[in-house]
């Protein structure tokens, strides 16, 4: 018998390496101060170090040039039965001789004989001019100055206290340029971390968000970019609240009123099924008949109700396609679906010209829900006024007017509320959601809507949209 294998899975070594590659960007921001100051150091220690190098040397070479000319000009001394140049006599600090065309070279005798080569020799001779250079033997640079009559003025001097300096340069460059560097990591690091503050409280909030679903704001200070940022994120938190608060109040008024349909439905069909055990009293048939039609009364109900949820969460949604809308045209298309179930209810129609961008489904449906209203609200035989017509200010208004009974003055304000239902209204079928309807199609349009009283003594709904003539 195999005895069972339990299977460990493995970190998958390409997410390791990404999180050892991930830096945070404080850190970005700190090694970017660092490395902008040390680009910016090492520039200009360069610049300086070759600046002063080159100096140091022309120095060393025009000081040369002046002493080997001062040599060759100085008078003759006796020293000893010998004539020498009475340079050789103030030349103790570098190597000097008097080379003539033969290769015989003359130094003082305390002194240390210069390294001479060809070049100088070509000097002595009359075949070149000056010659300055330097030894690669010796490391010392060396002049030859002309002296007339198969001689030239030979001079050295070693370069090790110049290079001596320019090293000391350099150290003390590495270590300005050095400090500089930590510093500048230190300030980064420091207005990473005060300018990366409301950031990190943003991200603190925004995962706060996703676990908990708090969406209290965040603090905002100053009025910066950051600050700017955070006024945003806190709008948008206000907006999912509102959101939320929006579909939270449409749930709860939503299973209101689908718990008295509900609760008739469950009782005449518990009605029905008692009356269809064995043995149990018949039930008249006009009450039977009764029971069915309150059925098929609440099923009704509830397919409207349920029909204009579905609508309501549809115009909830984003829409990006607008397309040109004939405003008129919208009117006449509901009101050929308001006719065919209107009953002996008429229309009184006229239309002005009207257009604007917008979304045509939704239009249609506002319109035709307030013909439905309009209709529900009216007594047989009784007109329905719909008129269009701009008001000259970009604008136009339709206007639904009934010859019912009217709105309330205190139901006037209320009436475009989800399932908002007058006393009136309850004894009537509906849901409560098709002036919500007709309120949330005037507002992604950009317009509004009004209920009054008509002239007639009814109820005057109006929609008031953008747009232009045609």
């Amino acid at each position: 018998m195999t005895e069972p294998v339990t299977v460990v899975d493995e970190p998958d070594p390409e997410l390791l390496r990404k999180d050892k590659r991930r830096v945070s960007l404080r850190s970005r921001v700190t090694i970017l101060a660092a490395a902008c100051v040390a680009g910016a150091v090492a520039l200009v220690s360069l610049g300086a170090y070759l600046i002063v190098r080159q100096n140091l040397y022309q120095q060393l070479d025009d000081n040369l040039r002046a002493r080997a000319t001062a040599a060759v000009t100085s008078p003759v001394v006796s020293n000893q039965l010998q004539e020498i140049p009475g340079a050789f006599l103030a030349s103790t600090d570098l190597q000097i001789g008097q080379l003539s065309a033969d290769g015989e070279l003359a130094y003082p005798a305390n002194g240390v004989r210069p390294n001479w080569g060809q070049p100088e020799l070509d000097v002595a001779q009359g075949k070149t001019g000056e010659e300055l250079r330097t030894d690669p033997r010796t490391g010392s640079r060396m002049i030859a100055e002309p002296m007339g009559h198969g001689q030239a003025m030979v001079l050295a001097q070693s370069v090790e206290p110049t290079k001596r300096t320019l090293n000391e340069l350099a150290v003390v460059l590495f270590l300005i340029g050095g400090a500089g560097i930590v510093v500048a990591a230190a300030a980064g690091t420091a207005v990473a971390r005060g300018g990366l503050a409301p950031v990190e409280r943003l991200t603190s909030a925004t995962e706060r968000v996703a676990k908990t679903g708090d969406l209290r704001p965040i603090p905002v200070s100053g009025d910066d970019e950051l600050a700017r940022l955070t006024h945003s994120f806190n709008t948008m938190l206000g907006t999912v609240a509102e959101s939320q608060e929006r579909q939270r109040q449409l749930v709860a008024d939503a299973g209101h009123e689908l718990r008295t349909p509900l609760t008739s439905m469950r009782t005449n069909l518990e009605l029905l099924l008692a009356a269809s055990r064995t043995g149990a009293r018949n039930l008249p048939a006009q009450d039977r008949a009764d029971i069915e039609e309150d059925i098929r009364g609440q099923l009704d109900e509830l397919t409207q109700l349920i029909g204009d949820l579905v609508e309501l969460a549809r115009q909830d949604e984003s829409h990006e396609q607008m397309e040109r809308v004939d405003l008129a045209e919208v009117v006449e298309r509901a009101l050929d679906r308001a006719r065919r179930r209107a009953g002996e209810v008429d229309f009184s129609v006229t239309l002005q010209p009207w257009v604007l961008t917008g979304d045509t489904t939704a239009l249609e449906r506002a319109v035709l829900n307030l013909l439905d209203n309009a209709v529900k609200f009216s007594p047989a035989g009784a007109n329905v006024h719909v008129r269009l017509y701009p008001l000259g200010d970009g604008t136009a208004v339709l206007e639904v007017a009934d010859e019912g009974p009217g709105i309330a003055d205190e139901d006037l304000p209320k009436v475009f509320d989800r399932f908002y239902r007058s006393a009136e209204a309850r004894t009537l079928p509906g849901s409560g959601l098709g002036l919500a309807i007709v309120k949330h199609a005037a507002d992604r349009h950009g317009g509004a809507v009004h209920a009054a009283r008509a002239r007639e003594g009814g109820a005057l709904l109006t929609l008031r949209l953008p747009g232009s003539p045609v």
